[in-house]
């Protein structure tokens, strides 16, 4: 909140005529006051104005707003760049939501998992970080599984920050530092975003240099051993020219499982991010912006524990039930709220990212000109137990990588208000990754995912492994620009293209070795059929178009109506994570490359303002078509857990969405999101099929019909905050209080929509409540997941279909104390 509530109370400030004089200390706390700095004369004046009003206020058992208080202010306007220049995000005819960075501040949120519980379409999976993946309006990476990460797919969710777009979803695991805004933009961005937006867009804007001095720090403090600690700080360098700012967060925390073998506690958090900027600005029309970070995450993570067991149309003897009694074996616990483990084999992730960017602006007559150069980079490391119990099944899963990417944009936009306005530019990007994926069995391998001895040596697999090494290169260049016609007082019309051109090309080599030495060609197939040496390449060169049109009309300064029609594509994708293998046991080389995904999406909305600005109300309905939509699926074959990519014909996605913001009084404040989807694979012939299907005479199942997974059909969001003037002892300032929730319903965990995956639907409420005392500092009590509510992250079929159904439970009941520090 801009202007501070307690200095609203008439109590505090009586009203006085229009002529009298204001000091900006009514608008500014003290300690930044202009006044108190330079007016020292001025000061006197200003604390017995204070005292005056602390006096009053201490004399009321509760302080009446009802006569003479000031007016509830308006709900703020927020200004967005979704159309890569400034504008309030009511004019902008984009379906979108925005939460700015002093609410993430404020609801203790520091990373996206978190952020997304405010934004009902936006949906946010990452089993472990290099697997994250975001959707918004159920389309996007359909990662719903730790085996489902593959280089070679593009996600669908373009992720920036700072207008640089970062290829790998795996970068957005990381803490969020210093951050101005979070805009999600819904439905196909690719006309102005840089490549492959055709879900939507996460476009983070981080805070800025600034040459006014100034010092930010938090201390967090909780349960579970929870240590998050966050510094930044800017000012001038060089007066009037040359700005600097420094950030840093590191966040720690103890695991919430615990290994019952070893007594570990896993799945905890050690994280670090820092970020330096330049800002040079020797003239008022340029300014140089360069920034450089990196952030880690080094834990013991990221395992899963028993959810359940599912019925399959296998043997009986090759169901969970009778392979576990066969080895004496029972989890330390079949409820996965319990959050215990038994794995036996080692566990962790180890992931950097990082990089430099220059962000130049030319300021001329009529347009701007920009270019955002910049390069990152994005390393993993990881040692998994990839059965998830304490057996030594699959001992060795990970796959070392490094990712480098460039890019450069060169851009051109319109200044002011003009009858058409304008941006247009060329992107260029490139990236590489490299990966050596390894996977191993041990002792109990052949006896849990081939069969019992004697037909199959129980030491077949043991030792049995593959080492591989993976290259993906992509190049693409585009050529953008959008207009915005105001053709009419009340009408304007917006219309968008992009070309681009983009080649990949993959390459995938892998070995085996190990296991029991044997001629027998009916145990070398069987072993085969776990892990077969594997060598190809593919390559995929094609250029598209993307585009939309918009009609937007002003029915007046408060309400705007629009309707939109939108063309995304993505290119194809390459199968990077192995092939799987044909009837006769080999790689179906015909899966190496994936053809373009081709979205059209329909919309029409409102953005509009009510009871003097006290309300805003926005409301939009879509329908989107996918066709040969990218998906993520898994080898249902005996042993490989292993993600590749496939193309569905058709998919249907359409719903509502709704946001609203009210100021009750100047105390009070609410707001409010829902969204209704209504998503399925309108045609899928050829999908794998679900658990309880795995064994019949069918390979694959039709799917058409079913809904997507990871889809919740309803989602609802919304915060409410309260704060009053009072005294507390002798100090005088402002107590407030803040409620926020999120209910979703249920939704498949697994793309097959196995009833056996059915993750249930839950609701969350967080609140906090703290004192802003006179002066910089703020001290808050908080509370996350208050209610203890129990339910279920992500799931995964454990390797070879035995029916052992695994999960990332949620994160138990959080509390904690913050004491921030502003100067």
């Amino acid at each position: 909140m801009s202007v501070p509530i307690w200095l609203e109370h008439p109590a505090v400030y009586p009203a006085r005529p229009a002529n009298h004089w204001t000091p900006d200390f009514v608008t500014t706390p003290p300690h930044r006051s202009a006044v108190w700095r330079d007016r020292p004369h001025h000061r006197l004046r200003y604390l017995i104005i204070a005292l005056l009003g602390a006096s009053s206020l201490g004399s009321q058992a509760a302080p009446d707003n009802t006569d003479g208080a000031a007016a509830p202010e308006g709900v703020e306007s927020v200004v967005v760049t979704a159309r890569l220049r400034k504008e309030d995000a009511q004019s902008v005819p984009i379906s979108m939501s925005v939460v700015s960075g002093d609410k993430l501040d404020l609801t203790n949120t520091f990373n996206l998992s978190q952020m997304t519980q405010m934004v009902p379409s936006t949906n946010f999976v990452s089993p472990n970080p290099r697997n994250t993946a975001f959707t918004i309006r159920g389309l996007g990476s359909s990662v719903v599984a730790v085996s489902q990460a593959n280089d070679g797919l593009e996600p669908g969710v373009g992720f920036y920050i700072d207008q640089v777009y970062h290829a790998r979803p795996a970068t957005a695991a990381f803490d969020l530092l210093d951050l101005e805004r979070v805009e999600v933009l819904r439905g196909p961005q690719g006309t102005l975003f840089g490549k492959n937006t055709t879900a939507g867009a996460i476009n983070i804007t981080t805070r800025a240099p600034s040459f006014e001095r100034e010092i930010r720090a938090e201390l967090n403090g909780g349960n579970l051993g929870f240590i998050q600690s966050k510094f930044s700080a800017t000012g001038a360098l060089v007066a009037d020219q040359l700005a600097g700012r420094v950030s840093l967060v590191t966040t720690n925390r103890d695991g919430v499982l615990d290994n019952v073998r070893s007594g570990d506690e896993l799945n905890d958090i050690n994280n670090l991010a820092t970020r330096g900027q330049l800002l040079y600005h020797p003239r008022q029309d340029f300014s140089l912006r360069l920034s450089t970070d990196y952030s880690s995450i080094d834990t013991d993570c990221c395992t899963q524990v028993v959810f359940g067991v599912g019925k399959t149309l296998r043997p009986d003897n090759r169901q969970y039930a009778a392979l576990a009694a066969g080895q004496n074996y029972r989890p330390p616990s079949f409820d996965p709220y319990d959050r215990l483990t038994d794995i036996d084999s080692d566990l962790k992730v180890d992931t950097h990212e990082g990089g430099v960017a220059a962000i130049a602006d030319w300021d001329l007559a009529a347009f701007r000109l920009s270019s955002i150069s910049a390069w990152r980079y994005w390393s993993w490391n990881a040692a998994n137990d990839r059965d998830y119990i304490g057996l030594p099944i699959q001992t060795v899963q990970g796959i070392p990588s490094r990712q480098d990417q460039y890019s450069q944009e060169l851009r051109i936009a319109s200044s002011g208000r003009q009858a058409i306005e304008y941006t247009g530019g060329f992107y260029f990007f490139s990236q590489v990754i490299t990966g050596n994926p390894q996977t191993g069995y041990g002792p109990l391998a052949a006896y849990w995912l081939l069969g019992d001895a004697p037909a199959v040596p129980a030491n077949l697999l043991d030792g049995y492994r593959t080492d591989g090494h993976t290259r993906f290169a992509s190049t693409s260049y585009a050529l953008f620009g959008e207009a915005v016609w105001h053709a009419l007082e009340r009408l304007d019309v917006t219309g968008g293209f992009r070309y681009t051109l983009e080649d990949k090309q993959g390459k995938f080599n892998s070995k085996v070795s190990g296991g029991l030495i044997t001629s027998d060609t009916d145990l070398i197939k069987k072993r085969l059929s776990i892990l077969r040496p594997q060598s190809y390449r593919a390559e995929v060169t094609d250029g598209s178009a993307s585009g939309r049109v918009v009609l937007s009309w002003h029915w007046n300064d408060n309400l705007m109506s629009y309707g939109s029609w939108a063309l995304g594509q993505k290119s194809g994708g390459i199968n990077m994570s192995g092939l799987p293998l044909t009837a006769d046991n080999q790689p179906a080389l015909t899966t190496a490359a994936i053809k373009p995904e081709e979205v059209i999406t329909v919309e029409v909305g409102f953005k509009s303002h009510w009871l003097d600005d006290r309300l805003l109300l926005n409301f939009d309905v879509f329908h989107t078509d996918v066709y040969d939509f990218q998906a993520n699926v898994v080898d249902t074959g005996p042993g490989a857990l292993r993600g590749y990519l496939a193309n569905v014909k058709k998919v249907r996605v359409q719903g509502a969405e709704l946001d609203a913001s009210v100021v009750l009084t100047s105390h009070w404040r609410a707001q409010f999101a829902s969204a209704w989807t209504d998503s399925e694979y309108s045609s899928y012939r050829n999908a794998p099929c679900p658990l309880e299907r795995i064994g019949g005479a069918s390979t694959v199942c039709d799917l058409s019909g079913r809904p997507l997974s990871n889809t919740p059909r309803w989602v609802f969001s919304g915060g409410t905050e309260y704060s009053y003037p009072v005294r507390i002892a002798d100090i005088f300032g402002e107590a407030y209080a803040r409620a926020d929730f999120t209910v979703r319903t249920q939704v498949y965990g697994d793309p097959t929509n196995s009833r056996y995956t059915v993750i249930d639907g839950y609701g969350l409420l967080n609140v906090v409540a703290g004192f802003r005392p006179h002066g910089p500092w703020d001290v808050s009590l908080w509370v996350r997941n208050l209610l203890d509510e129990d339910y279920m992250q992500n799931l995964t079929v454990q390797a070879g279909n035995s029916g052992l159904i695994l999960g990332t439970p949620s994160d138990p009941r959080t509390y904690g104390i913050t004491l921030r520090a502003r100067f």
